[in-house]
């Protein structure tokens, strides 16, 4: 997590975290109680630490790939002196507003409970993955429970385009990811017995299709693509 991986730079560039939280305008104690309780942190938080803190590398501490130090992996070389290599390459960094805009937030499947609305809005602590093949895609989401094999296995991770409830529209017989009251669900919609129903439907036959109300969707998400999981 983001939280875990600037703990880890703080403690690699032997900075205290009462330091760290006065440098980027944080609270005391504020960044302990929320590492602590595995919370999230704010968008705008991330952008002064990438500013205060120049050397670490957004790519790492977003997806966790490459290197933590900028400074440490960014430049390419021949071999040669690096005064006369004309082949040397400097990489820059992704800016944070690009990163956010290039990368796709994985949402969390803990204990803790609450909605997927609620997690997607906490996004700012998400793995986040850049994935050109889905660059659509507002979120990725992890795959649990066999109801819908063999389309998805347990551990494959789907990738998710919100679809807004105002003016609701379902393009039949596609998999969605669904916010209800009866929690999160990964189904196929079919047409319900009216206007103000929906079909669910599992891959799997064992389990029998079922009505939802349309007013029993908090949020929804058409499913755009698969990472299958090799487990």
């Amino acid at each position: 997590m983001v939280l875990e991986r600037i703990k880890q730079y703080l403690d690699y560039k032997n900075i205290s975290i009462s330091a760290f939280e006065k440098s980027i305008g944080m609270s005391n104690a504020s960044f302990r109680k929320s590492l602590k309780r595995k919370g999230a942190i704010g968008s705008d938080k991330i952008e002064n630490i990438l500013r205060v803190y120049s050397d670490l590398s957004p790519a790492w501490l977003f997806s966790g790939k490459g290197d933590m130090i900028v400074n440490e992996s960014y430049q390419l070389n021949s071999g040669k002196d690096s005064s006369d290599n004309k082949d040397e390459f400097t990489a820059e960094p992704l800016p944070l507003d690009g990163y956010y805009k290039k990368s796709i937030p994985l949402i969390p499947l803990n204990e803790d409970g609450g909605t997927l609305l609620e997690k997607i809005k906490a996004e700012s602590n998400c793995e986040r993955y850049i994935i050109p093949a889905f660059d659509d895609a507002d979120f990725l989401f992890t795959v649990r429970g066999t109801s819908m094999l063999p389309a998805f296995r347990p551990g494959d991770i789907i990738a998710c385009k919100n679809v807004p409830l105002k003016n609701l529209f379902f393009q039949w017989n596609n998999i969605y990811v669904m916010d209800t009251s009866q929690g999160i669900l990964v189904k196929r919609v079919k047409p319900g017995k009216d206007k103000k129903h929906v079909l669910i439907v599992s891959e799997d036959d064992a389990y029998d299709p079922f009505e939802l109300s349309c007013s029993n969707i908090h949020s929804l998400a058409l499913v755009v693509g698969i990472i299958r999981s090799m487990i």
